[in-house]
């Protein structure tokens, strides 16, 4: 009888065991609580929408003409695919990040050009430091293993887009993401054209919670290529914010902020 038992625990620890080896980010990672929650991930949204429009390859989303007339989509259409990523087997995983390539390769044959390989690094780049940068606005500081985790899941859709002169290593990064941002940011006439379609899409008011949003996440260099300056008054309410979670208030507050187009979309990015 007692044999029995342990053997179940057995079975069941072999298969638990194989299930997690089966997804491309464990079970219990940092990772999925980041990607899990849809204040955090919006905050994502936010500081990659800011770097997006300074990046000197965004000419490159103005060729299909998806970025100006659609930012907003454009930009869900990105973190769509880096959460079905994070939340996937690693055969469907895969699957994603092939269809990626896939789909960008369409857009340089079009061209009759390629997009730079530190192009694809930057985007890859922008997706660990606001995965980072967000969840330690809205949540707590991340260990070193945590940020480790971190930039492991996403050097693994590198290698898999087939990216060269990738640092292996969080603390590796760090240097070579710092000089990417000397090295590949301006402000631009589609800068200020990028920032024109968002106010026009999001309307005045949640125009101005966005730039407040993205002054709390994005590196010091993001910042003064936009002339944000160092004071955001959404950093003063955000620990009210914190609380209104806590007395499930928070839904109400990004259904009054959030475009309606977008509500449902929103909604689903919350994991539970």
């Amino acid at each position: 009888m007692q044999s029995t038992f342990y053997l179940k625990i057995i079975c069941n620890l072999v298969k638990n065991h194989f299930k997690h080896m089966g997804l491309f980010v464990a079970q219990n990672s940092i990772v999925r609580k980041i990607w899990g929650k849809s204040d955090t991930v919006l905050f994502i949204f936010a500081g990659a929408s800011a770097e997006f429009a300074l990046n000197k390859a965004v000419d490159w989303l103005y060729f299909t003409g998806k970025l100006p007339s659609d930012p907003l989509g454009r930009l869900f259409s990105t973190v769509g695919y880096a959460r079905k990523i994070v939340f996937a087997s690693t055969d469907e995983a895969n699957k994603a990040i092939d269809m990626m390539r896939h789909i960008h390769n369409t857009v340089e044959q079009n061209r009759g050009t390629s997009i730079p390989d530190w192009a694809y690094r930057d985007v890859l780049f922008m997706l660990i430091h606001y995965s980072i940068a967000a969840f330690e606005l809205l949540e707590r500081k991340l260990t070193a293993d945590e940020k480790e985790e971190v930039y492991n899941v996403f050097y693994r859709v590198g290698i898999r887009m087939g990216l060269k002169e990738l640092p292996k290593t969080h603390i590796e990064w760090i240097p070579v993401r710092n000089q990417h941002l000397i090295d590949n940011l301006q402000k631009s006439h589609y800068t200020t054209d990028l920032f024109r379609q968002y106010k026009k899409h999001l309307g005045i008011i949640r125009y101005k919670v966005l730039i407040e949003g993205q002054k709390l996440v994005v590196p010091q260099k993001v910042s003064e290529l936009m002339n944000f300056g160092s004071i955001s008054f959404i950093g003063l309410i955000i620990p009210m914010y914190k609380l209104s979670r806590a007395v499930k208030l928070d839904s109400l507050i990004k259904s009054i902020l959030l475009p309606s187009a977008y509500k449902a979309q929103i909604k689903e990015l919350d994991v539970s």
